[in-house]
């Protein structure tokens, strides 16, 4: 099948904005299937898929959960658009995503009400297996930057629409 007969993942992403206006993000310390790392581009904002009959925002709140540990949030919004990217070429062993061409993304913006040592990303939660290794706090201009470039459009995309909530 070629990638572009396969469907996209229907998928959340986050934005967890902290007081000072600065976005989570965590770095993921290895590959899954077709999402790959690349050196000095593993960090990225928490994101995982939708499950059958669940709606997105509570999607992107299990999801925040799994990934970092953090339910003290605050709704700020989410992208007007569902936005896509596409996996890289994958020719490795059979993988729970390479059945699908990429994701089909809608981010949301919440803003961060607890204490940092809330946020844990080296922890299993609910039978999910670890992503990350470390979290920082980054201007959310600077985070396209930082991430594989397959994804990189839908972070400049995400910063451009969620700018003003990186204002303090």
């Amino acid at each position: 099948m070629k990638l572009t007969d396969k469907p996209y993942r229907p998928n959340v992403g986050i934005a967890l904005f902290n007081a000072a206006g600065r976005v989570l993000i965590a770095r993921r310390f290895k590959d899954d299937g077709p999402e790959i790392i690349l050196p000095g581009l593993e960090w990225q904002m928490p994101q995982g898929g939708i499950d059958a009959h669940e709606d997105p925002r509570p999607a992107a709140e299990r999801e925040l959960y799994e990934e970092t540990g953090v339910t003290s949030i605050d709704y700020l919004g989410e992208t007007t658009e569902w936005m896509t990217y596409d996996f890289p070429p994958y020719d490795g062993p059979p993988h729970r995503l390479s059945v699908f061409r990429g994701q089909r993304q809608k981010f949301f913006a919440f803003r961060f009400l607890g204490r940092e040592s809330e946020i844990i990303v080296a922890d299993v939660r609910n039978d999910q297996p670890q992503e990350f290794d470390a979290w920082r706090w980054e201007p959310l201009a600077n985070v396209p930057k930082l991430v594989v470039p397959f994804r990189r459009e839908v972070y400049q995309k995400v910063a451009r629409e969620f700018a003003r909530f990186a204002e303090a």
